[in-house]
Parts: structure tokens; sequence; C-alpha cells
């Protein structure tokens, strides 16, 4: 599943493509979706994009008029540049072909993705985003933001984290790998947690989703595979399905354990 550094990669990659750009046609070869393609989305050629932007794992692509896309790739959607005069792929959904010649592909073959029109208004108010919590690379994300978040929640930390109320785009692989870098045990309840040990989990979080975002280049041409699919970062984990393998820095055998019906691993040595 396209995690917040996949995303964010796209999102680089795309936007030069696009950036200033007028559609020149659009192409909805099938609108069945997590969410039914907008059938408004016919009547944007002509429209300019001003800039693409994310918000946790959606992505929003500004239009001089007509309002904004939000797009979100589902668990197995990508976008790609493509050239209008190649074969469609079976699960290429939505094309926008540009005044430039180039065509942006949304492909989704599981279909849980999202390609909505939003004609008018703020985007960032839309349902889908209003309610999410702070981006764990901007300034809103601190010490404090997590402390009046856990307060309350008497749930394994590890739950607590993939809240995205709580914070936006730390998935069950970063969850696992920042945990382990501030030493927290998963199974912990998130009030019990210290600020000086939340302050380690606001550096480890900032720190594993910095590494994948930059595995993923500059282009997408650096992130997506000869097939057009995407590349997932495949940084050094420490714990994350490395059950009963030795700990990289103690040597301690890895475990794992189901949590909120994911699976979790962690160093029972390093993380107390």
């Amino acid at each position: 599943m396209p995690e917040l550094p996949e995303v964010e990669t796209t999102r680089r990659g795309v936007e030069p493509h696009v950036k200033g750009r007028r559609i020149r046609e659009v192409i909805v070869r099938h609108r069945g979706l997590r969410m039914p393609v907008s059938a408004s989305l016919d009547e944007l050629a002509g429209s300019r994009f001003v800039s693409v932007k994310r918000r946790s794992k959606y992505l929003i692509f500004e239009l001089e008029e007509h309002g904004s896309l939000l797009v979100h790739l589902g668990m197995s959607g990508s976008l790609r540049i493509a050239d209008p005069a190649s074969e469609f792929k079976k699960h290429d959904h939505v094309a926008l072909t540009l005044e430039s010649g180039k065509q942006l592909r949304f492909h989704d073959p599981r279909r849980f993705g999202i390609f909505l029109h939003l004609p008018e208004g703020d985007p960032f108010a839309h349902p889908l985003l209003r309610d999410l919590g702070p981006e764990p690379l901007e300034d809103g994300f601190s010490v404090e933001t997590l402390a009046r978040a856990f307060a309350t929640k008497r749930i394994a930390i590890k739950v607590a984290l993939m809240d995205a109320k709580v914070v936006v785009g730390v998935g069950n692989i970063y969850a696992s790998e920042a945990l382990f870098r501030a030493g927290i045990r998963p199974a912990t309840p998130a009030c019990k947690v210290s600020r000086p040990r939340l302050k380690k989990l606001v550096e480890g979080i900032r720190a594993v989703l910095t590494e994948s975002i930059e595995q993923g280049g500059t282009t997408l041409r650096d992130f997506l595979h000869s097939e057009g699919e995407p590349g997932y970062f495949s940084q050094r984990l420490f714990v994350y399905e490395r059950k009963g393998e030795a700990c990289r820095v103690c040597g301690t055998p890895i475990r794992q354990a189901v949590m909120g019906q994911r699976s979790t691993y962690w160093c029972p040595k390093c993380q107390r």
C-alpha cells in the first residue's frame, strides 16, 4: 500500500510535468473506484494546473479555475506520465492529456483509489481531509502534540500512533521502525510514555519518513519500475518483518505480535 513517502515522491515527480499546463483532453475508462470518478471531470478540458499538494496520503491538484482534483492511490494505485499514443494498461482508469503532449494516467488494479473533482471551496476542508491530524514533517507536529493526544489513551502506543487523527502518514512499517528508534515497546500504554521518550519518538518518526522520501529520488523515473508500478522503498529496516532475526543493534531475536489487527515487531532488549 502506498504510504506517505511514496505519495510524497509521487507528488514531487508529477508536479513538474503538470504545473502550469492545461488539460487538453479528459479520458475516463472506468468510474467504479472506491468513490465513483466525478462526472464533472469530463468538463475540465482547458483547465490549467497551478500546483500539486499533499495532505496525508491524498494529493490535491489545484486548478487555476474549476476548483481542484482530490486523488488517493488506495491500496494499489499509482500515477505516471505517459505518451498518449502508448497502449493503455488494463487498470488505467483515468487519463488527462496535457497541452505538452504528455498524459497523466491513474492506474489502480484493486480500485480502492479516489479521483474526485471538487469544483469549488477549500479542498482541505473536504470531509476526507478536515479531521486529519498534523503532518509529521511539519512544525505542527511536536512533543506537545503527542502528549495532548496520548494523555487519556490507555491503548498500546503502536495502535495510537497509527490513528490519523493523532498524526497522519505513520503507517505500520513506520510506526514499528520509529518506536524502535525511540526505544519504546509497542505495547506500552500511550498515556504512560514520558515527554523525554515522546521527544525521541517524534525524532524517530521524522527520521524514518525523511530517509524513505530521500530514497524516492527526484523523478518518477527513479520511483516507478519499467512496467509503471510504484517502487517501494527498501530502507534498512531494524525490526519490521524481521521476526526471529537478530536485532541489528544488540543481537536479540526480534519478536512479533498482532496489535490493532496489524503485525507489530520489536526488540525486547532495545525497547522497554
